[in-house]
């Protein structure tokens, strides 16, 4: 049982792990939406998610700690200056997981994970 559990290791090392869900992040900011495996997806959906919400208080210590997980400046300043904004009315439910049938070459279930409007 997965029970007290917190989040998905996807058989990688931690470090490998960080570094695919950071690129997928910025990915998903840069073109508001991403193919990737139903698991993959919905943990790049919780780390999305929660820098959001820290893009949505927009002081400068939000901004470090965005900009720790994301280190395109430029990047940063898209999801504070125009991604934010988006959702300063809304509190969750920035991100929808949409499955896409299955990859194949080894069957692996898709998803396309999107930013809602």
């Amino acid at each position: 049982m997965r029970h007290l559990r917190s989040h998905r290791k996807l058989n990688r090392a931690t470090d490998q792990r960080l570094a695919l869900l950071r690129t997928q992040v910025g990915s998903l900011f840069r073109h508001n939406r991403i193919k990737t495996t139903v698991e993959k997806a919905r943990e790049t959906a919780r780390l999305a998610e929660q820098m959001i919400t820290l893009a949505k208080r927009g002081d400068l210590a939000a901004r470090r700690q965005v900009l720790r997980d994301i280190q395109d400046p430029e990047l940063v300043g898209h999801l504070f200056g125009e991604i934010a904004p988006r959702y300063a009315r809304r509190e969750g439910g920035y991100t929808r997981v949409i499955r896409a049938g299955q990859r194949r070459g080894d069957a692996a279930q898709m998803a396309i994970l999107e930013l809602t409007e």
